[in-house]
C-alpha cells in the first residue's frame, strides 16, 4: 500500500508539472506586439493592413520621429470599409479598437499634404485575445488530477503569471515608447545644431564681408587723390 500511494504521489506531482506548463502556454500566447520604424516620402501615403478575428483588439500607437512639422495625418478603417478613427496634422496618437470585426484592418499614415518634407514614423501595434478558445484554455482542466493532494492551486497560479506576464508586456511598452520619445527629441536637437551651425557661419561671413567693406571706406577717406605736379 505505501508503495501504491508513492506512486499516485509521484503521478500526480508530474501531471501538475505538466498542468502548469499549460497554463504558461495559454497565458503567454494571448498577446502579440510589434512595433515598425519606415520612411514616408513627401506627398506620399502608406498603408499597413492587420488581420484580426472577432471580439479581439487591436491598439496603435504611432509618433513622428523626424520631418518638418513633426506632423501626419492617419486613419484606420475597419473590414466593413468603416473609418473607425482618423487624425489630422498630429505628430503623436494611440487608439484602441476593442470588439474587432472578421477580417483586414487597414491603417495608414498620409503624408500628401506636404510636398517638400518626408517624415520617419514609428508605430506600435498590440493584438489581444488574438488566439482565445474558451475550450481549449480549459482542455488543461482534464488532465489535472491529484491537485487535492498537494493543495495545489493552479488557478491562482495562472492569475500571478498573467499579473507578471501583462505587467512585463506594459514595462517592455513604455521603454518602446520612451525610446521613440528619445529618438524624436534627438532628432530635433540634430536639427537645431546644424541650423544653428549654418546661421553661424553665414553671420560671421556678412560680418568678414562688413569688416572688409569698412577698412576699404575708412582707408578711402585718407587716401590723397589729388595728382603732384613736379
Amino acid at each position: 500500500m505505501e508503495a501504491v500511494r508513492a506512486v499516485v504521489l509521484v503521478l500526480s506531482v508530474l501531471v501538475a508539472l505538466v498542468s502548469e506548463r499549460f497554463v504558461v502556454l495559454a497565458s503567454f500566447s494571448q498577446s502579440l506586439d510589434s512595433d515598425f520604424t519606415f520612411t514616408l516620402p513627401a506627398g506620399r501615403k502608406e498603408c499597413f493592413f492587420q488581420t484580426m478575428k472577432k471580439d479581439a483588439s487591436l491598439e496603435i500607437e504611432y509618433q513622428v520621429l523626424d520631418g518638418a512639422g513633426l506632423d501626419v495625418d492617419f486613419f484606420i478603417t475597419a473590414p466593413s470599409a468603416q473609418v473607425v478613427f482618423s487624425d489630422y496634422h498630429k505628430s503623436d496618437g494611440v487608439h484602441t479598437v476593442v470588439d474587432t470585426e472578421d477580417g483586414d484592418y487597414m491603417f495608414c499614415f498620409d503624408n500628401t499634404f506636404s510636398t517638400v518634407s518626408e517624415k520617419l514614423v514609428f508605430f506600435e501595434l498590440i493584438l489581444d485575445n488574438m488566439d482565445r478558445d474558451d475550450e481549449e484554455v480549459e482542455d488543461w482542466k482534464e488532465y489535472v488530477q491529484g491537485t487535492d493532494v498537494l493543495d495545489m492551486k493552479l488557478e491562482d497560479i495562472m492569475d500571478t503569471i498573467n499579473n507578471v506576464k501583462a505587467r512585463l508586456g506594459k514595462s517592455v511598452h513604455i521603454q518602446t515608447v520612451l525610446r521613440a520619445f528619445e529618438a524624436r527629441d534627438r532628432n530635433i536637437q540634430e536639427s537645431n545644431f546644424d541650423r544653428v551651425n549654418f546661421w553661424s557661419v553665414v553671420n560671421v561671413v556678412v560680418l568678414m564681408v562688413i569688416s572688409g567693406i569698412q577698412v576699404y571706406l575708412v582707408r578711402s577717406l585718407f587716401e590723397d587723390k589729388r595728382k603732384i605736379r613736379t
